[in-house]
């Protein structure tokens, strides 16, 4: 129990750390993700990152590059206590000894099994998220979804349990979020570890500095980011998407139609702001995970 409670609180320092210093990149990667399709002739809303960010700031100010950041900040400690935590106790199941360091392909395992359980927590998180960041790139696309402006989050859980199917609601694009979540994790602590003990040159990494664990924790968010974006795509449109009409009805049909409109390029709507996030989000969660963990001993 006293190493769950050290996983818990390190865990939630580090997602508070990777929250604050991601979350306008992630509103950027949102906005670009879920603008309606241009009509035939017509430029899309946002012609790229930079002018995402220019349309935003001159609409809501800078305050709306961190619009939705309340669903994420609520629920932070739990998503990355949760993380860290399974994370934790598969690596003491997977041990040969207590103390004896993991293999990267352990890590994976261990990886793999966290972004099961966090993918729980994270769906309806990101739904509420990427409905209020979303708000602005979908007005005046003439879907009836825009007629909903939400408050905060609070009024978005309100109103997708009262017109979406109540609980079920929350949890549209749940097979994505897995399908991201899974993966990404596996891949994330994977490269996490194999970084570390290339730059240790061994297996044991506990000598590591702060600007090794930066470097390799920021190395390993770009890994997760590059192996599973377009299935990040596919959440975010098919939580955005209007209930009442919807263009989607599922994960591969929004892969299908992005596909044929768009190519492999709609796929990959948002990248760069989400790659430009990945790598200091990530070096500042990991580092505040590994520096608060030592700290408790």
């Amino acid at each position: 129990m006293a190493d769950v409670a050290k996983d818990l609180t390190a865990g939630t320092i580090g997602g508070a750390a990777q929250l604050v210093v991601g979350h306008p990149f992630d509103t950027i990667k949102v906005k670009l993700q879920s603008q309606p399709a241009p009509l035939p002739g017509q430029p899309p809303k946002y012609a790229g990152a930079m002018d995402a960010v220019k349309q935003t700031i001159s609409a809501e100010g800078p305050r709306g590059l961190y619009k939705g950041m309340g669903a994420p900040l609520a629920t932070v400690a739990a998503f990355n206590a949760v993380l860290f935590t399974v994370r934790g106790q598969m690596e003491s199941l997977l041990r040969s000894e207590p103390g004896a360091p993991l293999s990267v392909n352990q890590q994976v395992v261990c990886g793999a099994g966290a972004g099961v359980a966090v993918s729980f927590l994270a769906c309806p998180t990101e739904l509420i998220k990427c409905r209020l960041q979303a708000q602005s790139a979908l007005a005046g696309s003439g879907s009836s979804s825009t007629a909903v402006k939400y408050s905060g989050p609070m009024d978005v859980a309100k109103h997708v349990m009262r017109s979406e199917g109540g609980l079920r609601g929350l949890y549209k694009g749940l097979v994505p979020t897995l399908g991201r979540e899974v993966p990404g994790n596996a891949v994330m602590f994977g490269v996490y570890e194999a970084i570390k003990q290339f730059i240790a040159g061994g297996a044991d990494t506990s000598s590591l500095g702060r600007g090794s664990l930066m470097a390799a924790g920021g190395l390993a968010g770009a890994a997760f980011w590059a192996f599973v974006y377009p299935t990040d795509v596919i959440k975010s449109v098919l939580q955005v998407d209007d209930h009442r009409n919807p263009k989607f009805s599922g994960s591969i049909d929004a892969f299908r139609k992005i596909s044929s409109s768009e190519g492999v390029k709609g796929l990959y709507r948002g990248f760069g702001p989400a790659m430009a996030r990945s790598v200091p989000a990530n070096a500042a969660c990991f580092l505040a995970y590994e520096m608060t963990r030592a700290s408790l001993g």
